[in-house]
């Protein structure tokens, strides 16, 4: 439970129809095998007690005699473990029947859930058994104490009060209005549905849209637990459709027509952390809090944990990702240049990865307006750390996307400039490397005045969280098309735009492009190659993306965050990843300056840090506590 996670399970039993001893047996062993596993939370369908497909058997007096009976023995196994458990049960109150969700744990009956919408249409016929639970509410008697009955109950674990669990079934998630919706502006972040879902063809896939789609409006884990094996396949067929998710993702699923249990980690912090960002989802007192315990323990992650969360793993929706982000890049710069008139666009090309999205990006949004590319001025700079590998990929670069070539060497003027202020061209110290960067910003706006233009900005959301940077220098433009994107998805944009450009000559330059080290080039070459290695100087970008990712998209805590990584790059080592984290949060505090004055750009993912929209903090804000967690 450490870091907000709750292990849950999704149970879909091999029940026998009416036997409700041979249930209860089943019910009561997969209790013991889901918390041996660690599992906290355990769901099970919707009348397995019973068995869903007993028809009118269900006015049997001897089968509800028995139902209730198990029910006994499973409340009472309950508290030989520390869990709470979710199962279905038929129960008669006042005369009528309902359908009921049983909330158990450590030997008591903590409240039963009725369902309230039955389908009594097609092949449906609940309505000619069971009451809706729509009225329902109040008190029953449970082995000598007072149960609370209702669909207006949150069970609240003590020992954790951020998880807080409702309860719905089957049908109610079909319905327009889910009573899962009123759970959830309650306060409850876990819904579980214990369901008996029949199997059609093409039914799984639009189940599995409303349980990722419920936990997505939500902002909340939804644990769907469905009959399967053992129900009555007399007119139709059930197939234990289990599944877990997260705030729109699907965590894990079972494989239909099987007997299963599933498993899977919530993260609680997460979810909370969403909700106090969203200031839409206004939270209502409309619930009754039913308290519980868990022990407060470990818990072993085994959901995956995405080491690269800025970039789809799937291939086919990385490539519409891409596309998508290229054009929301475009299209922003599409804008900017329709009103400010501008009759160029200047762009310094380095032959490195930021430049070479930027002119792509750049060439796009020219196409868009349907302007002659050679209106781009593509401005190739070298200087003191220019190899002659960089130097060549820009200038095929530009000459493959068809702008205009000017090449504009900074070592006489950058010399001068070090002479002026006294500055050793021995000593490589910061002057030396933020008076070429600087130099090259001077040119480029000077050249956007010349020609009626404006300068389009290449640095990335990778650089900007660590503040690798040059103030004033390549930290500034009139519109940072690359603002938002992180390191990680840049290498992903351009490989996508070489594989898609159809032209074999763009291809082999931005392959290169892609092969060659990042580097700010500021230093003189060794041997002809690139002496200033980015990656050997502020750590690995796929590092730093995660952890940019996980800090502002979900307000993790160092210490969580350090564990997501070293369970997401195993091949790091623990110390490796801290030392880069204390850089990174170093960095990220000390750097906010010059993301407070940034130049406009437009956002293309959930995490930016424009000082307009995603990321007000002060610039002097200290870093302290966030660096004492890490030393702990």
């Amino acid at each position: 439970m450490r870091d907000g996670f709750v292990k849950v399970a999704a149970v879909s039993p091999k029940i026998a129809v009416a036997d409700t001893t041979a249930n209860g047996a089943m019910i009561r062993a997969y209790m013991k095998e889901t918390v041996a596993e660690g599992a906290k939370i355990v769901v099970f369908p919707e009348l397995c007690i019973t068995g869903y497909t007993c028809a009118d058997l269900f006015t049997q007096d001897l089968l509800l005699s028995k139902a209730y009976r198990q029910l006994h023995w499973i409340v009472e196994e309950s508290e030989e473990y520390d869990a709470i458990f979710f199962v279905g049960v038929p129960m008669e109150i006042r005369g009528k029947l309902y359908n009921m969700a049983a909330a158990v744990s450590h030997g008591r009956l903590l409240g039963l859930v009725p369902k309230l919408h039955l389908p009594t249409y097609n092949e449906f016929y609940e309505g000619r058994n069971f009451q809706s639970g729509m009225m329902l509410s109040g008190y029953i008697e449970f082995d000598g104490y007072n149960v609370p009955v209702g669909t207006g109950l949150i069970f609240q674990c003590e020992t954790m009060p951020k998880l807080r669990i409702a309860a719905e079934l089957c049908e109610d998630l079909w319905v327009p209005n889910p009573p899962s919706v009123a759970h959830a502006l309650g306060g409850a972040n876990v819904i579980v549905n214990l369901s008996a879902s029949d199997e059609l063809t093409g039914k799984a896939n639009y189940r599995r849209s409303l349980v990722a789609g419920q936990s997505a409006r939500l902002l909340c884990a939804y644990v769907y637990a469905s009959a399967g094996e053992g129900e009555s396949t007399q007119d139709v067929v059930y197939s234990g459709h289990c599944m877990i998710a997260e705030n729109g993702y699907l965590l894990a699923e079972s494989k239909r027509f099987t007997e299963s249990v599933i498993y899977s980690e919530i993260d609680i912090n997460k979810l909370e952390e969403e909700r106090r960002r969203m200031s839409t989802f206004q939270i209502e007192d409309t619930h009754m809090d039913i308290p519980f315990t868990l022990k407060k323990e470990e818990t072993s992650l085994t959901r995956f944990i995405d080491p690269a969360p800025f970039v789809p793993s799937d291939e086919k929706r990385r490539a519409e990702r891409c596309e998508e982000i290229l054009m929301i890049q475009a299209s922003g710069l599409k804008k900017r240049l329709a009103h400010t008139h501008a009759k160029t666009a200047v762009v310094g090309i380095s032959g490195g990865l930021d430049s070479t999205l930027a002119l792509l990006v750049t060439a796009r949004a020219f196409d868009l307006l349907g302007r002659d590319r050679k209106d781009i001025i593509a401005i190739t700079m070298p200087g003191f750390g220019t190899t002659d590998r960089t130097y060549e990929n820009a200038l095929s670069l530009i000459h493959s996307l068809g702008a205009t070539l000017q090449e504009i060497s900074i070592v006489d003027s950058v010399k001068q400039h070090f002479k002026d202020i006294g500055q050793s061209l021995t000593d490589y110290d910061v002057t030396y490397e933020n008076g070429q960067a600087r130099e090259r910003t001077q040119i480029l706006m000077d050249v956007a005045n010349k020609t009626g233009g404006f300068v389009v900005g290449t640095g990335d959301l990778s650089e900007l969280a660590l503040g690798w940077a040059t103030y004033n220098g390549d930290h500034m433009s009139m519109y940072a098309v690359n603002s938002s994107v992180p390191k990680t998805l840049v290498r992903h944009l351009v490989h996508y735009y070489a594989m898609t450009c159809g032209d074999d000559k763009l291809k082999q330059v931005l392959l290169d492009v892609l092969d060659t080290p990042v580097s700010p080039e500021l230093l003189p070459p060794k041997d002809g190659k690139i002496a200033q290695k980015t990656e050997e100087l502020v750590g690995p970008y796929e590092l730093h993306d995660f952890f940019l990712y996980h800090m502002l998209r979900f307000g993790s805590s160092p210490k969580k965050i350090l564990r997501l990584a070293t369970i997401a790059f195993p091949d790091y080592e623990e110390a490796f990843i801290h030392k880069w984290l204390q850089n990174f949060y170093r960095r990220f505090f000390a750097q906010h300056f010059k993301r407070s004055c940034l130049p406009d750009g437009p956002k293309v993912g959930t995490v930016a840090v424009s000082p307009r929209g995603d990321l007000r903090m002060p610039s002097d804000a200290l870093a302290n506590i966030w660096m004492e967690e890490l030393e702990d």
